[in-house]
């Protein structure tokens, strides 16, 4: 992928105040009253039209179950003390981000599969709102500072932390704060009358994706978050899927099964300060998601160059080929990577 010099967006303010953080609050509001303007019979929404009979977030055939339930997304930890963690095969989509320290975490979607447990669960960050916010379900998390929370609520998500009703359990074999996990199927029992309603899709399935109709062959996607967020994805023919690495370690989940993904979609970004800093006194970061920029797209060991755009907090991820056409996802998972403009890198193998 060529570079990309986007303008960075930094917010005002200073020290660890609100003050920096008023825009992505402003942005949240005004991402939510959007989303309620979309689902009251907007032409503005850009929500691709999901098959009849398919689940939304991965354009499976839901073979007759229902598809009423809303999604939740959680808040995955990665760091090393959080491996293997449980419940991200079974999510619809995964989002990785960059987070304090360079340390990635994941929002993992969650709706055509219900697994028993999911977690670690963390925190929420500054760029959950706008990742979340378009599923108009709930958001999961272990508690945040509070202008993070309350940009979640702006953004027309409904939160459940520990605290806030039934669902979250500690685990005897994680030392803390590293232990905490979810049930997903009780947390979406305490969604409430606005936050009942089926997901729109994110993404544009088919049973001829863009990768492989108009990409190139490709057998390994290296990425770098950080200095110390590497994932490697590698292509299985023989299973028909993606597999995860860390740091060249192949990546599996609590119940010894690898990471897979049918799509993994590379977002380039800009990440900036928001003048926030955690408990240990580090800089939390921001990825700009309300933005526009380079993407690529993995699918059957075939990659596509695109691009992202994204208008609103309330608005999903739009992909778009070189000719100005929408991409295709095979139907299976998603894993999107959010890899940092200049800082970070993507290389095809």
């Amino acid at each position: 992928m060529p570079s990309r010099a986007a303008p960075a967006r930094r917010s005002g303010g200073s020290g660890g105040s609100g003050g920096g953080f008023r825009r992505i609050v402003a942005a949240a509001v005004a991402g939510f009253l959007l989303s309620v303007a979309v689902s009251c019979g907007s032409d503005d929404d850009t929500s691709p039209e999901p098959a009849a009979g398919a689940w939304p977030l991965t354009g499976v055939d839901a073979a007759g179950a229902d598809l009423a339930r809303p999604a939740l997304a959680v808040k995955i930890e990665n760091s090393a003390a959080a491996r293997p963690q449980s419940g991200l095969n079974a999510a619809d989509v995964v989002w990785e981000q960059v987070v304090e320290g360079g340390i990635s975490r994941f929002v993992a979607v969650y709706h055509s599969t219900l697994p028993p447990a999911v977690g670690p669960v963390r925190s929420v960050r500054p760029m959950d709102p706008p990742i979340a916010a378009p599923l108009r379900g709930l958001l999961a998390f272990s508690g945040g500072q509070a202008p993070f929370i309350d940009a979640t609520r702006a953004a027309g998500l409904q939160v459940v932390e520990p605290g806030t009703g039934p669902g979250f359990s500690r685990s005897a074999d994680r030392a803390a704060p590293h232990n905490t996990y979810a049930d997903p199927t009780a947390l979406l029992g305490q969604a409430d009358d606005a936050h009942r309603s089926p997901p729109p899709a994110q993404f544009a399935f088919g049973a001829d994706p863009s990768a492989v109709a108009s990409g190139v062959p490709a057998g390994r996607l290296d990425l770098a978050l950080s200095a110390i967020a590497e994932p490697r994805w590698t292509w299985s023919a023989a299973e028909g899927v993606w597999l995860r690495a860390e740091g060249g370690v192949p990546a599996l989940g609590a119940d010894g099964a690898p990471l897979r993904a049918t799509n993994v979609v590379v977002l380039r970004v800009d990440v900036v300060d928001t003048s926030f800093t955690d408990a240990a006194g580090n800089p939390v970061p921001e990825t700009v998601l309300v933005d526009s920029g380079e993407a690529l797209v993995a699918t059957g060991g075939h990659t596509v160059e695109a691009t992202w755009s994204k208008a609103s907090v309330g608005e999903p991820v739009v992909l778009t080929l070189a000719d100005g056409s929408p991409v295709t996802l095979a139907p299976g998972t998603t894993w999107v990577e959010l890899v940092p403009n200049g800082s970070g890198s993507a290389a095809v193998g």
